[in-house]
């Protein structure tokens, strides 16, 4: 059964010390050869914590904090790492996937809304665009502030006014990862049912990836302005 016992609590690959460094998608394609058996074992944990439904924020936002290690090249143990953040973050995700679900539910409605109207009435398109900006930066809004929750611990006030700020100032990455996100599950629905594993085996771990991904350079770069650098208390690795 030691085989079994390593496939879920040895340490994550890493890199030579001396390799030069990459970046961009040259970075996230390097990451994704090196850890794509830890996302499958990463995807196959968010499921079973997510059974439940109610336990669905909590099995994301460790499944982020996951990501977030393999971003950064750190050493992962996924049993371990995955089951900490789970549990440590379990009621601060469930309260903020609630008030984000809520308020994207309402934007999502409100541009169906305006867009089905528009057709008739071209005055309504103003009302639309407004809807479709304002959601798309929720969503991006929400990406950020899932990864500044597992990054580092914040008051919610401030948490929510950095993910803003990070939003504001690097929307583009986050955006792309949101819409590789949508390619995939696209992908998933045309090539149905060739793709039914998809989901099962890296659809849910893979974008996340492309979140973390994405959204990081900005969480740090928010994280290092003078005001976010005052005492607080950091995630422990080990």
């Amino acid at each position: 059964m030691q085989w079994l016992r390593d496939m879920w609590t040895k340490e994550g690959p890493g890199i030579p010390k001396d390799a030069p460094a990459k970046t961009g998608l040259a970075l996230f394609a390097d990451i994704l050869a090196r850890e794509w058996w830890e996302m499958i074992k990463l995807n196959i944990l968010f499921i079973l914590a997510s059974l439940f439904v109610v336990t669905l924020p909590a099995a994301l936002t460790a499944m982020a904090r996951v990501s977030v290690a393999l971003v950064e090249d750190r050493n992962t143990y996924l049993l371990r790492d995955f089951t900490e953040a789970f549990l440590r973050y379990f009621w601060r995700a469930t309260a903020w996937g609630l008030t984000l679900t809520g308020a994207l539910a309402i934007g999502v409605h409100a541009t169906a809304t305006y867009a089905a109207g528009a057709r008739g009435n071209l005055m309504l398109a103003a009302p639309l665009a407004i809807a479709l900006v304002a959601t798309a930066f929720l969503a991006v809004t929400a990406c950020h502030l899932t990864m500044l929750m597992v990054m580092r611990d914040l008051p919610a006030l401030r948490l929510l006014r950095l993910a803003t700020l990070a939003s504001v100032a690097r929307p583009l990455p986050a955006l792309a990862a949101l819409a590789f996100n949508a390619a995939l599950w696209l992908t998933h629905i045309l090539f149905y049912p060739v793709s039914v594993f998809m989901p099962a085996t890296f659809n849910f771990s893979l974008g996340m990836f492309a979140v973390a991904f994405g959204v990081h350079r900005a969480v740090v770069l928010v994280l290092d302005l003078p005001e976010a650098m005052q005492p607080h208390r950091h995630f422990k690795n080990n």
